[in-house]
């Protein structure tokens, strides 16, 4: 694969390849492309491959592929017959784990591809959201001081009439002060507990008394507040999709799992041993 990538970015030769087949013999699968020490490789195999590259590799003209696979897929085969069977232990298992990942993988594939009934979509809609209560957003800003006889001056000032978003471009040692203090729409949690509380406590256009948290002392105002929407289906039913695919492969694989008979030896043996190569030589 390393090869066929490379072998793109330079650029593949402008040798054209044209299938034996003839109009009434339509190629298959089983077409051979190409014979590499007697070793066909088939139309089937060179689709097999394009259908695993890299998402920036398919959309490459189909000729390009075409040849970019194929000489690929010779090379490959030139590589496993200088290799033959002379294969040590360790190559053998890693053959073995190759192949019951790809396995297994084609098999989850397979059944990923159950579609997801309606019927289940709108149950899995109707238990997340038909009781769900609107949240609650804020909109607030802040001027952060060093110490509380700083923010109870401007407590003063701003009921004096002094413009908060001035005073916190002046005064505020915070991030937010360039902007005026404003930190934007946020949520339940999204603040440490002190802040959240007096802006809770806050009605829309107040201003709080000074509130201490870990970052210094704060003047908070609220600037607005808002309830969420509930998502309609079509918003959420792509997420809810996936979700119940999910579910539905975590409960297909632990029942085979269940149905399958599995005996278990590792008792008594060193986890360290999995950082062992040396287990080969012996």
């Amino acid at each position: 694969m390393k090869q066929f990538l490379r072998s793109l970015a330079v650029g593949l030769t402008a040798t054209s390849f044209a299938l034996s087949a003839s109009a009434e013999d339509a190629p298959t699968a089983s077409t051979v492309l190409a014979t590499v020490d007697g070793t066909e490789i088939t139309l089937g195999h060179v689709v097999a491959l394009r259908g695993r590259l890299p998402q920036q590799y398919q959309t490459l003209p189909d000729e390009v592929l075409l040849e970019g696979i194929l000489e690929q897929l010779i090379h490959q085969t030139v590589l496993m017959g200088a290799l033959g069977a002379d294969l040590d232990q360790r190559t053998a298992v890693s053959l073995e784990n190759e192949k019951r990942a790809f396995l297994s993988n084609e098999m989850l594939t397979r059944m990923s591809e159950v579609e997801i009934s309606e019927e289940a979509i709108q149950a899995a809609y109707a238990e997340k959201y038909d009781a769900a209560i609107p949240e609650q957003e804020y909109n607030a800003s802040h001027i952060l001081v060093a110490t509380e006889d700083e923010a109870k001056t401007l407590v003063t000032l701003l009921g004096d009439g002094a413009d908060f978003a001035t005073l916190a471009k002046e005064k505020s040692t915070g991030p937010s002060g360039p902007s005026g203090g404003e930190l934007g729409w946020f949520g339940e949690g999204a603040m440490v507990p002190e802040f959240e509380a007096a802006v809770l406590a806050l009605a829309v256009g107040e201003v709080s008394a000074p509130v201490q948290t870990q970052f210094g002392w704060h003047v908070v105002k609220l600037n607005d507040m808002r309830s969420t929407d509930i998502p309609g289906l079509e918003d959420v039913r792509p997420d809810l999709t996936v979700q119940l695919q999910e579910k539905m492969l975590e409960e297909a694989v632990a029942a085979l799992t269940d149905k399958a008979e599995i005996t278990r030896t590792v008792d008594g043996i060193d986890p360290a041993l999995i950082r062992d190569g040396s287990v080969f030589d012996k």
